[in-house]
Formats: C-alpha cells, sequence, structure tokens
C-alpha cells in the first residue's frame, strides 16, 4: 500500500489539504452545525425578505475597482510586495514573501462581488506577507491549512467587510463614488441588502447563512464516493434531493448543480470541507481577538485595522506551516476547531437583520 493505515479512506485525503485532520473530526463538527445552520435558513425564510435591487443598478467597473484597493490599502495589504489584476475566477497566488498578487473579476449583474473578492483574496495574501521572512524556501513558509487561510480570507471579506461598524465608516464614501446608484438607500438599507440570505445554486456567490451547507453537502458525496457507499452515476440525482432537502430548490440543470465547481475534474477530493472549516475558525479567532483587542469595533469604524492586522501577525501570520491546523487554533483560541462560535456569529447577525 502507498500510503499509512488510516481510521478511514477519506483520511488519506482530508490530510492533503488539513493536515492532522481526521474524517471523524470534521463529520463531528458538521453534525453539529448542519441542524442549526438548517433551522437558521427556514426561519429567515418565513420572515420579510430584504430588498437589494440597487445592488445590481449599472456600477463603473473602474470606480469599484478603485474603491476596494483603497479599503485593502487601509487593510494593510502591502503594494510593495503585491499587485491586483482581474481575472475570470478570483485568487491569490504566492511567488515567495515578497511577490503576493491577488485578483478580482467584474460582473455586471452582480457588481458588488468585485469589492468583496478583493477583499476576501488581500486576507489570503497578507497571511502570507506576514509569514516569518526566515522561512522562505523551507516547508514551514506558506499558511499552515486551507481552512486557516480560508479563515483570513473570510474575515477580511465577512466579518470585517459585510459588518454594519465597517460600513459605518466606509458607506459615505461608496456613495459619494455612487450617488445616482445609491440614491435613497440609508446604511440600514445598505447593509441588510449586502447580507441577504437566499438558498441558491451556486455555492461561491453563496451569502454567509446558507455557504456551509453547500460545503457539507459535497463533503457527504465525497465520503459516500470513496468508502464506495455512492455510485459515480447516482451523483447528480443525490446532489439534487440534498439540494431539495437542504435548501428547498432543485437545480434545473447540472451546470447549476453537480458539474459546477473544478475541484472533482482535477481530483482535489478532501478540498471542500475546509472552506467551511474557515468559516468556523474566523468566527473561533475573532471571539478571542474581540477579549484582546476590547475597542475593536470603534477603530473598524475609524477606518483603523493595525491592531487588527498586528494580532493576526503575531498569533497567525508569522508562524507559517509551523503548526498543524487544530494545534495553532487551540494554541490560539483554547479549543480546537468547533462550530458553536460560528453559530453564535451567525445567529446575532441574522437576527438583527431579520428581527427574528
Amino acid at each position: 500500500s502507498f500510503f499509512p493505515p488510516a481510521d478511514h479512506p477519506y483520511d488519506t485525503l482530508l490530510d492533503d489539504y488539513e493536515p492532522g485532520m481526521k474524517t471523524a473530526e470534521v463529520k463531528a463538527i458538521f453534525d453539529g452545525l448542519r441542524p442549526k445552520q438548517v433551522k437558521l435558513i427556514k426561519a429567515i425564510a418565513a420572515t420579510k425578505q430584504v430588498k437589494d435591487d440597487f445592488l445590481h443598478n449599472k456600477y463603473n467597473e473602474k470606480k469599484l475597482w478603485d474603491f476596494g484597493v483603497n479599503v485593502i490599502t487601509q487593510y494593510g495589504y502591502d503594494w510593495n510586495r503585491g499587485r491586483q489584476d482581474k481575472a475570470p475566477h478570483p485568487f491569490e497566488t504566492s511567488f515567495n514573501v515578497n511577490d503576493v498578487r491577488i485578483t478580482t473579476r467584474f460582473e455586471a449583474d452582480n457588481p458588488m462581488a468585485t469589492l468583496f473578492s478583493t477583499f476576501h483574496e488581500s486576507g489570503h495574501a497578507m497571511y502570507e506577507q506576514g509569514v516569518n521572512p526566515a522561512y522562505e524556501r523551507t516547508p514551514l513558509a506558506n499558511g499552515t491549512s486551507l481552512a486557516v487561510h480560508e479563515s483570513q480570507s473570510r474575515m477580511w471579506e465577512n466579518l470585517v467587510g459585510r459588518s454594519l461598524t465597517f460600513w459605518e465608516h466606509f458607506y459615505p464614501k461608496l456613495k459619494k463614488t455612487f450617488p445616482s446608484q445609491l440614491d435613497g438607500v440609508s446604511l440600514k438599507s445598505f447593509y441588510k441588502a449586502i447580507n441577504k440570505v437566499e438558498p441558491s445554486f451556486i455555492r461561491v456567490n453563496a451569502d454567509e447563512a446558507t455557504y456551509n451547507l453547500h460545503i457539507m453537502l459535497r463533503l457527504e458525496l465525497e465520503i459516500g464516493m470513496v468508502e464506495g457507499s455512492i455510485a459515480i452515476k447516482d451523483l447528480p440525482e443525490i446532489w439534487n434531493a440534498k439540494m431539495q432537502e437542504y435548501f428547498g430548490i432543485t437545480p434545473p440543470n447540472d451546470a447549476m448543480g453537480v458539474l459546477q465547481d473544478v475541484h472533482w475534474s482535477y481530483g482535489s477530493i478532501g478540498y471542500f470541507s475546509t472552506y467551511a472549516l474557515g468559516n468556523l475558525v474566523s468566527a473561533q479567532l475573532w471571539e478571542k481577538i474581540n477579549k484582546d483587542i476590547r475597542d475593536l469595533d470603534d477603530q473598524i469604524r475609524q477606518g483603523n485595522f493595525s491592531e487588527l492586522l498586528g494580532w493576526l501577525r503575531t498569533k497567525v501570520h508569522v508562524h507559517g506551516h509551523k503548526y498543524d491546523p487544530q494545534d495553532l487554533v487551540q494554541m490560539v483560541t483554547g479549543s480546537k476547531i468547533a462550530p458553536e462560535p460560528y453559530v453564535r456569529y451567525l445567529t446575532k447577525k441574522y437576527s438583527e437583520i431579520y428581527g427574528l
């Protein structure tokens, strides 16, 4: 056999992306999370939907680009060691600690995606820019795992970039940039619109409340494929049934269903769970950060992110790949990866937005 014995055949695949993580651990985390997220989504679905039509007006691409650049400059992305370009799918790529680049995209029917993609990728990039330079050209360079990496990108995109405190600072500037598109739209209305919850077919465009369910669906199918309990030919049918069960919607075709992601076509089985784990880690870190930086909300209101980035640098970034993900999270927060902080975060945020 090419691989050491494992408790579960999926462990070997998961280990490529989340070193040291076990299938049983991931299943336990998601089993604790799934019913709570389904319940939250059903509660939201029963309320009055927020209006977001003004987000789908025509927005000038160059102005959005410049606005995003301005935000991540304030975040602390180092342009002397990076740049941003356009790509069909946003990503971050590291050549070394002094050359960490990002991309974003423009979607005419979903223009705000340009901003949030820029915020997201800058989170990945600031992690890479913060790794101890002494680790360069060793296996300790780069982030420790995809989940910890995703915790950084989701934090800057969502916990910071979709927060009310963030937009208290940036919304007047956005309104000045797009006066006609946002005419008569209050800060509160804008905040609710960018956090609208709506079950959707496509994972990459999913909102915070539904996103993890997209991942859990894929994880269940991957484990089933590896175990041999799911036949490949049955995937489309099972996918559609699960979409109906979790989201209450059924994809009209396989392009919007089972064939939408590239991961399976190029053999990256074991990758998906890291996206959801990253969300959980982001909330876990966030609770600890708010204990350590008491006036963080006020700092964000003033557009000041230096103490936040400094905290992440010393606690997470500088270590590069020195610690496995579970050990790093335990060291920084006092517990291994757990779903409770994320559930608390989602429940508080969406109870306020939807009046639950």
